[in-house]
């Protein structure tokens, strides 16, 4: 048992430290005997033992942060977990991701196992983000870790973030001329909204061509059409899907008399989507 006595002053200096609360510090430098840095470590282990704990639970809410480079050529998303929706609306945790997301922006790791051993600045001390969520997971007692992350390059790429921090959305841009940052955000918010299953119709996997003209053909002959008929319309009810489904043909939410593509071309000639991602938190 400790006979050194703890302050309050003490157990403040601590959680102003590590983030951890007043009675989990309290606790830890009374068996550490006062001592700051083992005091530290105490809580390090302990936020090892609650992460082991909690690798059953489901970690279904959190933040989804998207996020571009200083010379907008390259975008990130990651998605940040945990178990309830009162951490995932909580500032510091809200920073943590977005700690994460500049350090992947800046870094460009090739998979989110890579992203964990990037050095990210901890409550005490500079860390890898593997060892921070395990140091965050004792603190908060959730929990938590990336489940998702995509990158995308291009000549001008455009980052939003919809829904409180529930869904992101990158878009990569042909060229970066005036103008195409404000097109950029008006695509991204259209993805958010219409999701879009491809770029084009060359971008949709043949299984989903596959399934909607046998969806198509089975509605049509219920319908009673005759068979020499079905091929033709069921191509054209692709296409229809296609104009649905696909973004540059998609119509332009802010002008239905555009198809998004049309719209870009109004923005500047021969400006186009070259790519995009699209991340729903728990999706």
């Amino acid at each position: 048992m400790s006979t050194v006595q703890i302050s309050a002053s003490d157990v403040n200096k601590l959680r102003q430290q590590t983030g951890a609360g007043m009675m989990d510090c309290k606790k830890a430098l009374t068996e550490t005997n006062g001592d700051f840095e083992a005091a530290i470590d105490f809580l390090r282990k302990k936020g090892a033992k609650v992460a082991a704990s909690r690798q059953d639970r489901e970690s279904n809410e959190g933040v989804v942060i998207a996020r571009t480079s200083e010379d907008g050529k390259r975008g990130v998303i990651i998605e940040l977990n945990c178990e309830t929706d009162f951490v995932a609306k909580n500032a510091e945790f809200i920073a943590f991701a977005n700690a994460i997301a500049n350090e992947a922006v800046q870094n460009n790791p090739a998979s989110i196992e890579a992203l964990s051993q990037l050095q990210i600045d901890t409550e005490t001390n500079r860390g890898t983000i593997a060892e921070a969520i395990i140091s965050r997971t004792g603190t908060i007692g959730e929990k938590i870790g990336v489940s998702k992350y995509e990158v995308i390059e291009g000549e001008k790429v455009v980052a939003y973030i919809h829904g409180n921090y529930r869904l992101g959305v990158l878009v990569a841009l042909s060229a970066n001329a005036a103008g195409v940052e404000e097109a950029g955000k008006d695509v991204a918010m259209q993805i958010a909204a219409m999701n879009p299953v491809a770029l084009d119709k060359d971008g949709v996997d043949a299984t989903v061509i596959e399934r909607e003209l046998e969806i198509a053909k089975d509605q049509i002959r219920a319908e009673g059409k005759p068979e020499e008929m079905v091929e033709k319309i069921a191509a054209g009810k692709l296409n229809k899907f296609y104009k649905d489904s696909t973004l540059l043909n998609q119509e332009f939410v802010k002008d239905p008399s555009k198809n998004v593509a049309q719209f870009l071309s109004t923005v500047d000639k021969g400006l186009t989507v070259t790519a995009f991602k699209r991340v729903a938190l728990g999706a």
